[in-house]
């Protein structure tokens, strides 16, 4: 299966492609991109520049532009995929129909991944997607079993990708506002969910104190690992207890699924992080391209050391061998 990793900045690009990646997704410093931070992502030449160096070594380069577009400004999107097909990149990652359109119009030879963020996950949906883009790829929300993925690549005639590591998002993907109620900004819009302009902390009574738009999202005791400020993972007073309402501060991890995956008709397996620095990718990736190589019953020894990576110094393989309804 192709490992597809994460690129913030030209150069955690590189460390990707020295640690193992056989592709690398990243995006333009602009609102097309769904980790639109202050201090990460591409310009034009950074973007052009990085797709040689990773074509220079055979790693391919798929840019990301998978907000969805802004009425009235359109021009944003159309112009960010005729600059990602002009510098080469092998793929574009889309989450929006009219600019899936768009490009099969535009560059109908450019290879058309559907992003996360289009929440397609039946066949249905993606069959529509590859009968009326082109669509070669589809990366599946996080919200299937292993069966589920098995019976859905028996009905699509385009390739399936996972996330196989790094941080779980609300299973709903594609359709998170809720940090625009604190914020007035989203990933899915704007490209950022609890943008670190509205996040702050502050000590109390020994206690570290975590805020997203003067909102308390969390409290942690001393010693307790803490995870980034965000809604759908703060920690709020429950009924009688204080608990998690929507998701733990904790991150995926499927290495104990890799085979099944590999059976069930996966092509890719892609690592989160666009946002984590050069230091995380190359950990990250050098650690999982052993592990895909390394037999069941060697890859705990290769992935047990990501754990102190993860966020909240947790694990979980989410979805993947989901027991609820």
């Amino acid at each position: 299966m192709e490992l597809i990793c994460p690129a913030g900045t030209p150069a955690a690009y590189r460390e990707a492609v020295q640690a193992g990646a056989d592709a690398i997704y990243c995006g333009f410093r602009d609102e097309t991109n769904a980790r639109n931070f202050p201090g990460l992502n591409f310009t034009r030449d950074e973007m052009k520049a990085a797709i040689a160096f990773g074509r220079s070594r055979g790693v391919d380069t798929y840019v990301a532009l998978n907000t969805f577009m802004r009425a009235g400004a359109e021009d944003i999107w159309y112009r960010a995929a005729d600059d990602a097909a002009a510098a080469g990149a092998t793929a574009l990652i889309l989450a929006d129909m009219a600019l899936m359109d768009y490009v099969a119009t535009k560059h109908p030879d450019q290879r058309l991944h559907v992003s996360v963020q289009a929440s397609a996950s039946n066949a249905v949906a993606v069959n529509f997607l590859v009968e009326s883009f082109g669509a070669k790829r589809l990366v599946l929300p996080r919200v299937l079993t292993v069966a589920e993925i098995a019976a859905l690549a028996r009905k699509v005639s385009c390739e399936l990708e996972v996330f196989a590591f790094g941080g779980l998002c609300v299973m709903a993907e594609g359709r998170c506002s809720l940090s625009s109620y604190v914020t007035g900004k989203s990933p899915n819009m704007q490209g950022v969910c609890s943008p670190a302009s509205h996040v702050r902390y502050r000590e109390d009574g020994g206690d570290m104190v975590s805020e997203l738009g003067g909102f308390t999202i969390n409290r942690f005791g001393k010693n307790e690992p803490a995870g980034y400020p965000t809604l759908c993972k703060g920690r709020f007073h429950i009924a009688d207890s204080d608990a998690y309402a929507f998701e733990d501060p904790v991150s995926l991890d499927v290495m104990d699924h890799l085979d099944a995956l590999r059976a069930a008709g996966v092509k890719a397996l892609k690592i989160e992080g666009r946002q984590r620095g050069k230091a995380y990718v190359a950990e990250v990736v050098s650690s999982l391209r052993r592990a895909l190589s390394a037999s069941p019953q060697a890859r705990p020894a290769h992935v047990a050391q990501l754990r102190k990576l993860s966020e909240g110094q947790q694990t979980t393989s989410g979805a993947y061998e989901k027991k609820w309804r």
